[in-house]
Order: structure tokens, then C-alpha cells, then sequence
């Protein structure tokens, strides 16, 4: 099960961290990521991380500005946001994906959390 949180109401230029928290004891065993949809349109990959926390990959829109990070011991994977800008407003899912080769499709990710709600105002 997995568990988001940290969103919330932020001005353009701004940070937030998200935090999406796993249960269960096989954590490592997953790459993670984190995927955004915006009203009226699809799901949007954002960022993943692999199983060991060495690897990351990021959407070009993000790239510089997001980081995508991973503390097994708190079975916890975290999407710090900074300089943030309007278009990236938009609900943010938290993902686990058993392959190994990370991935930016949503399908091959099994496991979602509940969303958190970012809005980024101008």
C-alpha cells in the first residue's frame, strides 16, 4: 500500500517535498515513481527511481528542477519540487513498479497511492 502526501497551495518559484510512504517489507524490491494528471488531461510520467536508489530518470519538463530520491529505511520515496511553475499543478501519484528497467509508462507500474493535490500559483 502505498501512502502520498505533501501536497498543498505553493506560489510560482516555491518548493514543496511529496513523500509517499510504503507498507509492507519488500520495499526494495520495487522501483518507484511519480506521475502527475492535470484536470482534463492524462497521467503524466514525472520521475522514477530504482530498486537501489542509483539510477533516476526525469520527464524533460522537470529535469533540473526535481529530484527523485529514496530512504529504504523509512520505506519512503520523496519527489522534492523546486521553482516551481503553474503547469505543474496537477494531482500527484505516487507509483511502484516491479520491472527492472525503469520505466515512464504508467502501465508498467502495479501499485498506486491516492494522489496529492499540488497547486502552483502565478
Amino acid at each position: 500500500q502505498l501512502q502520498a502526501s505533501g501536497g498543498g497551495l505553493v506560489q510560482a518559484g516555491g518548493s514543496l517535498r511529496l513523500s509517499c510512504a510504503a507498507s509492507g517489507r519488500t520495499f526494495s524490491r520495487y522501483a518507484m515513481g511519480w506521475f502527475r494528471q492535470a484536470p482534463g488531461k492524462g497521467r503524466e510520467f514525472v520521475a522514477a527511481i530504482s530498486r537501489s536508489g542509483l539510477s533516476t530518470y526525469y520527464a524533460d519538463s522537470v529535469k533540473g528542477r526535481f529530484t527523485i530520491s529514496r530512504d529504504s529505511a523509512k520505506n519512503t520515496v520523496y519527489l522534492q519540487m523546486n521553482r516551481l511553475k503553474p503547469e505543474d499543478t496537477a494531482v500527484y501519484y505516487c507509483a511502484a513498479s516491479e520491472g527492472v528497467v525503469l520505466s515512464i509508462t504508467p502501465e508498467d507500474y502495479g501499485y498506486w497511492g491516492q494522489g496529492t493535490q499540488v497547486t502552483v500559483s502565478s
